[in-house]
């Protein structure tokens, strides 16, 4: 049997090539010439001082953002050419919660089962297995606009996976939840791995990425300054905290 790490490696699900993003034509740009792939089977993390480019990144992932010269590719399908169904493979837990406020929280979970065909058995039981995880019970059935932050938070978070996407991304989702909350979606993220899909997740709590994370991207003013995988992450001879701050640039801020 190889020893060759590269025999570990899953195939492909998402490909970033040459990534350039300005959000106009007499600006600078963005994100500049970011390329990296990730596999099935992998939890990465994505980190970068404020206005990095780690959010922009994300979006231009999700096809919420254009961007202006590159290529996006999940799961073989190119997120320009294909986008129907490259976000077929793909769920999102945006910074910001993007669930609609006028349903309730179970309305709008069977809407997404009916975006992605989910049969009506198999939609009862992930909710119920959801729900059980971040145990929002009878809140399910009022309106989203009545849940606090870490309710829609868990929402957004139980919509996203409901469909079992190969490709989950993660921005910033352990902001303003509260540390059972924060401890059952780190597992679930884990384990979501183990099965073989892939995670991709922002977060400024390195401590987390350094613990969860298989591969660690770091950018700095919109470039790559570093892909590290598990084995470099931990022959780093420091902690990922103190390699962030000494090898990226002074002109963001934390």
């Amino acid at each position: 049997m190889s020893n060759d790490i590269s025999s570990n490696i899953g195939k492909e699900v998402l490909v970033v090539k040459d990534l350039k993003k300005r959000y106009n034509k007499n600006a600078d740009f963005t994100v500049k010439g970011l390329s990296f792939v990730c596999h099935e089977g992998e939890v990465v993390g994505i980190v970068g001082r404020n206005g990095a480019g780690k959010s922009t990144t994300i979006k231009c992932i999700t096809g919420l953002h254009p961007f202006d010269e590159g290529e996006i590719s999940i799961c073989g399908f190119d997120i320009v050419k294909e986008p129907i169904k490259a976000k077929y493979h793909l769920g999102y837990v945006p910074d910001v919660s993007l669930a609609f406020d006028k349903m309730t929280g179970i309305e709008y979970l069977n809407f997404i089962a009916d975006i992605f065909g989910i049969d009506s058995d198999v939609r009862k039981e992930r909710i119920e297995k959801l729900d059980s995880a971040f145990g929002l019970n009878n809140a399910l059935y009022r309106l989203i606009n009545s849940y606090s932050h870490g309710m829609k938070q868990k929402i957004s978070v139980m919509a996203s996976i409901l469909p079992e996407p190969d490709l989950w991304i993660l921005d910033e989702p352990l902001t303003g939840l509260d540390p059972q909350t924060s401890s059952v979606l780190k597992k679930l993220m884990k384990d979501y791995a183990t099965k073989g899909h892939t995670v991709i997740f922002s977060s400024h709590n390195l401590d987390v990425v350094e613990k969860l994370c298989d591969r660690v991207i770091i950018i700095s003013e919109g470039s790559l300054v570093k892909d590290m995988d598990r084995a470099e992450i931990e022959a780093l001879g420091t902690s990922l905290e103190e390699y962030f701050v000494n090898n990226t640039f002074d002109g963001d801020d934390l």
